[in-house]
Formats: C-alpha cells, structure tokens, sequence
C-alpha cells in the first residue's frame, strides 16, 4: 500500500509543478518572437508582482475593472472606470509606459491606435503601466489581482471561524473533546496562538485584550500565504502595501495601548541615565519603535515576494534556454526546473507557517513591551477575571483537562 502511495504522491507534485508552468507562459513579442525581455518582464517579474489581471492561462485570461481618480485639465476632479485596461487604452486619454531605460523597448508612451493595438495584442498591456496624456491621475483606485486574493483570503477565515463559533455555541453548556480532524486542526492551532505566542509575551493577563487580533493575524497571514501555492492564485502578503497596512495595525494598537510607563521610559529616557545620555537615547528609542514596525512588513513581504520570484525564474529558465540555445535544451532544462520548482513549493509551504508565526510573536511581543507596567517591589498583578473571555478560556482548558483524562493509561 505504501508503495503506492509514495508514486502518486510523486506525481502529484510534479503535476502541481506543471501547472504553475501553464500559466506562466511568456508573453511574444508582436511578430511572435520569444524574447529574453519579454521573459523577463511578463513571465517573473510580470507573475510575481502585483497586476489587474487574472492569469487562468490556458483556460481564460480575465481583465480586471480599472477606477482611477483624476484632474483634468482644467483642474476638475473626476472618477473614472473602465471595464479592463484594455478599455481603458482604447477608450480614455491613456498611453503605454516604455519598458526600461531611455533608449530601451519603446522611445515613449504608446498612444497611437496602431500601436496601442500591436501592444494589446502582445499582451503587454497587461505587464506596463498606463499613463494619461492629459492632466494626471490622482489615485489609482483599480481593483488589482493581490486585492481580489486577499479578499478571498479574508472571506475563508471568516467562514471557517463562523462555522467554529456556531458548533461551540451548540455545546457551551458542555465542554467536550473536540469531533472531527478540521475542528482538531483548528483548535491545536488557536491553543499554540494563546499559549505559546500571546501568553507569554502579553503580560499580567492582558493577553485576552489582543488575543483576537494576533488569531486574525496570524490565520489571514496563513491563509494568503497558501494561496500563494495554489496554481492560478496569487499571495497578497507578496504586496508591501497589504503587510504595510498590517504592520500599522500592530503600530497603532502599541501607541493606543500603550502604558504610562513604556510613554515615560520611550520620551524620557532610562531613568538611572544622565540626562546626556538620555538626549542621546530618546531620538534612538523613537526610530527604533518605527524601524521596528517598518521591519514588520518588510519581512513577510520580502519573504513572500523573493519565493515567486524563485519560482518563476526557474519556469522562465526553460524559455530562456530555448531563446538562448535552441529546443533542445529547453527541454532538456524542463525536468531539473520542474524539480527545484517543486523542491521551492514544499518549502514555501514551510515558509508560509513560519512568516504566519514570526509576524504573530513579533506584534505580541512589541505589543507587550508596550503594555507592561512597572510594579513595585517586584509585584505582580493578579489576572482580572473578565466575564466572556474567561468562560471561553475555561471551556477550552476544560476541554484539554477532559481529554487528558481520557488518555490516562488503566492499571492492569
């Protein structure tokens, strides 16, 4: 039996290799030549970035709505949308950027119907930006492909931990062992979130304030991040601007929450210190308390971001090896590409428990840094019984208590 199993594992991923390579297939050139810019820009830096667009090649290739808000110019303030950004090239006062430098790809903005017509038709509107020939843009408002993951991300922890809630509600009144694998799974994991990341981290059991936002953190992180494995999908947390936005949450829930204590030791200084010393320290604390927040998303992003890039530079490399050295290689570097693709996938599925992880125990610990309060005398605070949130933890340590008792060993 086991036998069996290893090879359809085996095949499986190698399938699951091969249709990330589906989707990644280079754009052409207009004349229909492969080129290593076109590579490049729209097989891994085009995949890997952001885009208004979703990539369901071989299936379907669907362009997202474009909302950009503009002054013209007259200085009037306008909203304006467009089914895709094909429409909005066809259609509104928009041109093509050049791809790299001055003398490189095109000498300016396309804006001319032919030529807008023969960069449609090469799909490379899909990888540049559009820019306005008259007036500016303001804001682009456009629904890129980041954002519709990260949305469904969000809609799959809010339906599974709606689905929790309501089978715990049904057995409030009776704590009991918890049915099935996926209630197991998710249960394991809130208990590790509580335990082992907020709890020690949050002192004087003000953990129960912040532990819904580290179990939100940390399960959208996750989510987004597996996302990002699955063929045709993509992981918002590969955006800077979506780990930026969770970044400033854990920033502003330190300056709101933050004690008497942590505000006199961060604009004063240490108190044993002279008051030299603490003009010196004071600028230092400050940028710390940014670079740390800063670092926050930087990580996970960086993280998310250099493992798409890994993966499709690896699926670009059988095209490179066709533009550079013939059929023949390319196929030849097909089955080594596959392979360190695959190897790339089972680690960034370790990755994406990891950075889940790191970015959780990191805002637990800068939240609790913030929070602490000094006591006197090396006193400790008692842990304030608080109403829902206490029922809630003494039904799950009753829950734990009831399975251990179940898993006791019997005397002979």
């Amino acid at each position: 039996m086991i036998g069996r199993v290893r090879p359809l594992r085996i095949v499986a991923l190698l399938v699951l290799g091969m249709s990330l390579a589906l989707p990644a297939a280079p754009a052409k050139a207009a004349d229909g030549e492969l080129t290593l810019e076109g590579i490049v820009n729209n097989t891994i830096l085009g995949h890997a970035e952001d885009g208004y667009y979703l990539n369901l090649k071989p299936f379907a290739q669907v362009e997202l709505p474009r909302i950009m808000l503009v002054r013209t110019a007259d200085g009037a303030l306008t909203l304006e949308a467009y089914g895709s950004t094909k429409g909005l090239l066809q259609n509104g006062p928009y041109g093509l950027a050049a791809h790299g430098d001055e003398g490189e790809g095109h000498a300016g903005p396309i804006t001319a119907s032919a030529e807008l017509a023969e960069a449609i038709e090469a799909k490379e509107h899909l990888h540049s930006t559009a820019v306005r020939t008259s007036g500016e843009v303001v804001a682009d408002l456009s629904i890129s492909r980041h954002l519709i993951f990260g949305l469904l991300a969000m809609l799959i922890v809010l339906g599974v931990f709606i689905a929790l809630a309501q089978r715990y509600k049904k057995e409030h009144d009776r704590p009991e062992a918890p049915k099935g694998v996926f209630q197991n799974m998710m249960e394991v994991l809130v208990v590790f979130v509580r335990d082992e990341i907020a709890k020690p981290n949050i002192p004087d059991g003000k953990w129960r304030t912040f532990l819904p936002y580290l179990l939100t953190a940390f399960f959208f992180i996750l989510v987004a991040n597996i996302l990002g494995l699955v063929p045709f999908a993509g992981a918002a947390t590969s955006n800077i601007a979506v780990t930026g936005v969770m970044a400033i949450m854990t920033f502003s829930i330190v300056l709101l929450y933050g004690s008497s204590d942590y505000y006199k030791e961060l604009l004063t200084g240490p108190p044993d210190a002279p008051v030299l010393i603490r003009i010196i320290l004071v600028p230092i604390e400050i940028i710390g308390l940014v670079m740390r927040h800063l670092a926050l998303a930087i990580r996970l992003f960086a993280n998310m971001m250099g493992g798409s890039l890994i993966i499709f530079s690896l699926i670009g490399l059988v095209f490179m090896m066709n533009v550079i050295m013939g059929e023949a290689a390319a196929w030849s570097t097909t089955v080594i590409s596959i392979g360190f693709t695959v190897f790339i996938l089972l680690l960034k599925l370790l990755v994406a428990f990891i950075q889940a992880y790191v970015f959780t125990i990191l805002s637990a610990l800068f939240i609790g840094m913030a929070v602490e309060e000094h006591h006197p005398d090396g006193e400790e605070a008692a842990e304030p019984d608080v109403g829902l949130d206490g029922r809630v933890e003494d039904r799950l340590d009753a829950v734990e208590d009831k399975m251990e008792d179940r898993v006791q060993p019997t005397t002979a």
